[in-house]
């Protein structure tokens, strides 16, 4: 076989699901809106609609996050699809092999790691550091030596808080799926609480005329705060990797996608309308704005609360990417481009155990030693590859009549496919040139890692070399 049909030799759908049965089918459509909430909803909700507003849109953020919505849907609806025909583990990294090839899904797969990855350890560092301060009220403080990155300069050596929140969160999503589920629910449920409490109390204080001028950076402003707030949505896409997994996927997975879209959308609008309802938008570039707004109005009592509630918000989203992952990781192990033992699935607790164990020792390492400030962009570059190659995915996809799909299809196809590959791409070319720099450098490594092990070891190699 020549290289060209080696590196785009294409994995069957049927073999994916064949091997993907040794996961147990207990997760639900009102599960998957959980995860998905638990991963798009985080501190975010009460920083992104003060600073955008005060940077960039005014009270117009309200419009913003509706575009950004709309932008958003549009890939959404294209993983909903995918996720109805091909209901296996792995996400786009799947949906590359099946439907492009095996290297496009390698470059999606390696995408997905630095996704879900760099998020987890970033998102740890915050937790630590809420938790820190939380604790600080009780008169407990952690050593100094404890508490930041590897820098001895500045008397730091490990972020043990940050260690520590990975290894359990990995230790109950080790223990089997449905406790795990269960503790994310109510984790979702403490946080949506509180959000809904901030709107109901913050809506006593609003002044209508805190919205006016309403568009005061122009119809130009409204759009760029859409593109910055946009990010604030990703994680939905996570949602796909748990499909193997899911009872009735051809209903429940479109189910949770856009359910997940939906209501995010309500929560980010309702706390823009009323955010900027209380306080003039000039005075909301602070750090913790919707914090400040109600102490403002001398409501410290659910200041404190915001901070359980942005707790809350990224321990659901550290279960939600760090469960992902491993399924993304166990999914190459599966396909044999890494060390097979990490495709293996415990009997047990229908878990892939080796692929969590090496997902939160890369996490707990990064978390706890690197600063990851400048690592975090790599986040948006690796969702908007896989944003973009899933959208054009759609129009080979509904070619392929040895994949049915029974369940959602976009509609106006395939002009909206094309828009949403189309926007991703834009998106894409608003990153800085150290994010893209960044990123080959990422890629280049996860090609070398393909042409020296993945392609002699992948299942399709091996199935070649035995015909």
């Amino acid at each position: 076989m020549s290289l060209r049909g080696r590196l785009f030799r294409k994995e069957s759908r049927d073999r994916y699901i064949e091997r993907d049965n040794r996961f147990e089918k207990t997760i639900s459509g009102g599960d998957l809106i959980a995860l998905g909430i638990g991963a798009v909803i985080g501190t975010g909700i009460f920083i992104l609609p003060g600073t955008v507003a005060a940077t960039k849109a005014g009270p117009a953020i309200i419009l913003s996050f509706v575009v950004a919505a709309i932008v958003c849907s549009v890939a959404a609806m294209c993983y909903a699809e995918f996720s109805s025909a091909l209901p296996v583990a792995g996400s786009a990294y799947s949906y590359g092999n099946v439907i492009f090839g095996e290297l496009i899904g390698w470059i999606l797969g390696w995408a997905l790691i630095l996704e879900y990855v760099l998020a987890v350890a970033a998102v740890s560092t915050g937790w630590s550091a809420y938790f820190s301060s939380f604790i600080s009220g009780f008169g407990i403080h952690i050593p100094q030596a404890l508490s930041g990155p590897f820098d001895p300069a500045h008397g730091t050596y490990i972020n043990i808080v940050a260690v520590i929140i990975v290894c359990l969160i990995a230790f109950f999503l080790s223990k089997g799926l449905k406790s795990s589920i269960r503790i994310n629910n109510i984790m979702v449920v403490v946080k949506i609480a509180i959000i809904v409490l901030f709107l109901i109390v913050g809506a006593f204080y609003v002044k209508p005329t805190n919205w006016h001028p309403f568009l005061p950076f122009g119809v130009k402003g409204m759009f760029q705060g859409a593109s910055t707030v946009f990010f604030a949505y990703l994680g939905f896409d996570a949602v796909s990797s748990s499909a193997a997994e899911v009872k009735n996927p051809d209903r429940n997975m479109p189910f949770g996608i856009i359910g997940t879209l939906i209501i995010a959308t309500i929560l980010y609008i309702g706390v823009s309308i009323v955010l900027t309802g209380m306080i003039p938008f000039t005075k909301l570039n602070v750090a913790d704005p919707v914090a400040f707004a109600l102490q403002s109005v001398n409501q410290n009592w659910m200041a404190g609360l915001l901070s359980l509630g942005a707790l809350a918000g990224m321990t659901t989203m550290m279960v939600t990417m760090i469960y992902s992952s491993s399924r993304l990781v166990y999914s190459t192990g599966r396909d044999g481009l890494l060390p097979k033992t990490l495709g293996e699935v415990s009997a047990k607790n229908h878990s892939p155990l080796h692929a969590m164990t090496i997902v939160t020792i890369v996490i707990a390492i990064l978390g706890g030693l690197v600063p990851l400030d400048q690592l975090t962009n790599l986040v948006n570059i690796g969702t908007l590859i896989a944003f973009t190659v899933v959208s054009f995915g759609i129009i080979p996809l509904r070619k392929r009549k040895d994949i049915p799909n029974h369940g959602f299809k976009v509609p106006f196809y395939p002009v909206l496919p094309i828009i949403s590959g189309l926007l991703c791409i834009f998106l894409m070319t608003t990153l800085s040139a150290e994010t893209w720099i960044a990123s080959l450098v990422w890629f280049a490594f996860g090609l070398l890692i393909y042409f020296t092990y993945g392609i002699h070891h992948s299942q399709l190699a091996q199935k070649d070399d035995s015909q």
